[in-house]
């Protein structure tokens, strides 16, 4: 009976297992060619996935470099636009009204800026705090002096509000040889780090922005901890510290071994124009880990997408998703090229991606019109660049730019050049008598009467500086040159503007004159030294008088004073 029993149970086994055999073998013939073959790739692909991720890591450090970049450019363009304005600011108070005004909101990373004396006293700042601070002691001040050149400071401790900043600094002796200050700006850390943002929170990743000695300027948000540390108190990158940091090259990789057994490749990239370096290190085992990860989750996935959808999604991938989404992609790639006028079809493309394109069409259009007024208003900047407010003539940038031209010009044609070098006389006594605002006024009928004239003349005027103006006239002789001059100075008497301080009771001005043929033996520069001897000369007579006596005449021979 027993063995009966145990028959009857052998044969409902052998009945199952069968079944389940069948089935099994069944999903192995559907499944097992293509998962062995997927999973051969894979592995096969695994070391060169590793190298892929590793040179995505580098482009995205190159990219937050060139973001750094970008970054300390603005910087130092606000700070040499800032030391030009203290340059030529007039005076100490105006200049730092307008160092207060000219903070741009659109930089917000420059925490501050201030200007700082010869003596390393902060004169006047965008935050009052600073004002009165001695920095005489810093070295940033002092390189920058010493090297009349940006330069961008190591970490280090605020001294008043002792928060930790960057430095950067430009002496305005770079522009002016008679100045002694400093322009500085404080760099906000907090902007730092989240250009570096695309590197964080990446299993295997460790990046950080170092300085010249290693401390840590700016990490990603998730690795804050680092920042204000050396390399050294840091252990996923103290094996590199000296390496990364002594390294004179502008970039540059290296591979060790950890202590636990890791293998770690780290790239350093120097930030141009300073001596800081971001550094990035990638763990290869949690890297690989990942890919480890993602391969398993593949085996599953291409079980189920080989039993039940395998053909079925790539049909409709194809269809509905692939194609829609390179041609979005050929027509992003176009518009990035400069194609203004690119738009997406939405006829061809599935109910679901409409959306999209409508709203890529709305965004091409308004960033081709953001272009074409950028254009514009770029233009009107350069115009507003070259013009000087007071006297609606050219500025000094303005007027050499056309010198130049015109020195070309003429020496392309082999026709005569001439320069007309007019100052106001005794223009600190009417400025004294009458007050700063007569005398804007002053300049600014001299500035419409030079107008006039240029005008008639077919001349260019500007306004050279200060009370002294030029008159460029192409294609003129000496000869007329100086009766446009005696032209000038009998205008500027007729207008009558009282000078009671003045022998001549009304405002009247010098005129130096100075004619050349252009060539390669001169420079432009030659022509402003010779009209201005001319203007001493007339100084000297007496004032209210045109003058050739010191006139430079330029000859085939070069320059001579006339006797």
């Amino acid at each position: 009976m027993s063995r009966i029993n145990f028959n009857r149970k052998r044969v409902k086994l052998k009945q199952l297992l069968g079944i389940r055999a069948r089935l099994a073998l069944l999903a192995l013939i559907l499944v097992a060619p293509l998962m062995l073959e997927r999973a051969r790739s894979l592995e096969d692909t695994r070391s060169k996935q590793i190298a892929l991720a590793s040179q995505e890591f580098s482009n995205l450090a190159q990219h937050s470099v060139d973001a750094q970049r970008e970054v300390i450019s603005s910087v130092e363009t606000v700070l040499k636009s800032t030391a030009y304005i203290r340059a030529t600011g007039g005076g100490i108070g105006r200049s730092c009204d307008m160092l207060r005004a000219s903070l741009p909101t659109n930089l917000p990373w420059i925490r501050a800026l201030l200007i700082v004396d010869g003596d390393g006293r902060v004169q006047c700042s965008t935050s009052n705090v600073f004002v009165g601070a001695d920095l005489s002691d810093r070295p940033y001040l002092k390189k920058a002096r010493e090297s009349r050149d940006f330069v961008f400071s190591d970490f280090l401790f605020a001294k008043l509000t002792d928060i930790p900043v960057v430095m950067a600094a430009y002496p305005v002796s770079a522009i002016s040889d008679e100045a002694d200050s400093v322009i500085l700006a404080a760099i906000n850390f907090d902007w730092m780090s989240r250009i570096m943002g695309n590197l964080g929170g990446r299993p295997g990743i460790t990046a950080a922005l170092v300085d010249s000695v290693g401390a840590v300027l700016a990490a990603p948000a998730d690795q804050a901890s680092m920042i204000g540390r050396t390399l050294d108190g840091v252990p996923l990158l103290s094996a590199i510290a000296d390496k990364a940091i002594g390294s004179e090259k502008p970039e540059g990789s290296l591979s060790f071994i950890t202590a636990d057994g890791s293998k770690r490749t780290v790239k350093f990239v120097r930030i141009p124009g300073t001596q800081a370096r971001l550094i990035v290190s990638i763990d290869e085992a949690k890297v690989s880990a990942a890919i480890n990860h993602e391969i398993r989750t593949a085996y599953l996935l291409l079980g189920f997408v080989c039993l039940f959808v395998l053909l079925g999604a790539l049909i409709a991938a194809e269809k509905l998703i692939i194609q829609p989404v390179e041609m979005m992609a050929a027509i992003a790639r176009r518009f990035g090229e400069g194609d203004w006028s690119v738009r997406a079809a939405r006829n061809r493309l599935p109910a679901e991606f409409v959306p999209l394109a409508r709203a890529f069409n709305a965004m091409a259009a308004q960033l081709g019109q953001r272009e074409r007024d950028l254009v514009a208003t770029n233009d009107q900047l350069t115009v507003i660049a070259s013009i000087d407010m007071l006297s609606g003539l050219a500025n000094r940038r303005g007027f050499q730019s056309r010198l130049d031209f015109e020195w070309m010009k003429a020496q392309q044609y082999d026709s005569e050049l001439s320069l007309l070098m007019i100052d106001v006389d005794h223009f600190k006594l009417f400025n004294d008598t009458y007050g700063h605002p007569e005398g804007d006024i002053c300049l600014g009928r001299l500035g419409e009467t030079l107008a006039g004239i240029a005008a008639q003349t077919m001349g260019f005027a500007g306004r050279y500086g200060g009370e002294e103006f030029c008159l460029l006239l192409p294609n003129t002789s000496a000869d007329r040159a100086l009766e446009i001059g005696d032209m000038v100075r009998i205008a500027v008497q007729n207008l009558s503007m009282p000078h009671v301080t003045s022998c001549y009771q009304t405002v009247t001005v010098s005129v130096g004159v100075a004619s050349t043929k252009p060539n390669d033996a001169q420079h432009p520069r030659d022509l402003v030294e010779a009209a201005d001897a001319a203007l001493y000369a007339a100084k000297h007579r007496g004032r209210n008088a045109v003058a050739e006596h010191g006139f430079v005449r330029l000859t085939e021979g070069g320059i001579a004073l006339a006797s």
